[in-house]
C-alpha cells in the first residue's frame, strides 16, 4: 500500500472534505499528489474500493470512484468498476479490532493479465484495500498496486511500502 500523505493535520482535513463535506474538486488535487510522488510504474486500469452503496446514495458519490477516475486522467489509463462491496456495516466510528474485520468485495471477471492500481480514500488499518485486493486477486487479476490518498501514521509512506511494511504490488501467486 502506498500513500503520499499522513492522515493527520490538514490531510486529515483535505479527505475529510472530499469525504463528508461534498468538497470534490479536491479529488483532483490529491490524485495529481499520488500521481507525482508514488511513481506507480505501469498501469493497465484503475479501480477503486467502493464504499457501501448506502454511503454512496447520502453523498450523492463515492469518494474512492472520485479519486480514482481522477488518477486514472493523471496517468492516461482507463477506470473501470472492478468491484462491488458486499452488504455490512461501514468501517468509519469502529474500533481497530472491529475494522480487521473487513467488508467483503466481489470481482468481475477480467483479462488476467492487466496490471491494476486500486484506489481508497484513506488507510486506517488496511483491511480494506487488503480485502478488495484479494477479491481481485481471486478473480485471476495477476498484479495489484494498492495505493490511497492518505494513511494513518503507522500506515503512512510517502516514497515506499517498504517502510510500512506493505508490498507495494502483489502478484498472482503461480
Amino acid at each position: 500500500m502506498l500513500a503520499p500523505l499522513r492522515f493527520e493535520g490538514v490531510a486529515r482535513e483535505v479527505v475529510h472534505g472530499l469525504k463528508y463535506r461534498n468538497r470534490r474538486s479536491v479529488a483532483k488535487v490529491l490524485a495529481a499528489l499520488m500521481v507525482r510522488r508514488l511513481h506507480v510504474g505501469r498501469v493497465d486500469v484503475v479501480t477503486w474500493a467502493p464504499t457501501s452503496a448506502s454511503r454512496s446514495r447520502t453523498r450523492g458519490y463515492d469518494q474512492a470512484e472520485l479519486l480514482a477516475r481522477a488518477v486514472a486522467h493523471e496517468l492516461g489509463v482507463p477506470c473501470r468498476r472492478l468491484l462491488y462491496r458486499s452488504h455490512g456495516p461501514a468501517q468509519t466510528g469502529h474500533t481497530r479490532a472491529e475494522r480487521l474485520n473487513a467488508p467483503q468485495f466481489r470481482a468481475r471477471p477480467v483479462s488476467p493479465h492487466l496490471r491494476v492500481l486500486l484506489v481508497d480514500d484513506v488507510v486506517t488499518t488496511g483491511a480494506t484495500l487488503c480485502a478488495a485486493r484479494d477479491a481481485l486477486l481471486g478473480a485471476g487479476i495477476s498484479e495489484v498496486v494498492c495505493v490511497a490518498a492518505a494513511a494513518t501514521p503507522d500506515r503512512a509512506s510517502s516514497t515506499s511500502a517498504v517502510r510500512s511494511g506493505w508490498a507495494p504490488s502483489l502478484a498472482r501467486a503461480s
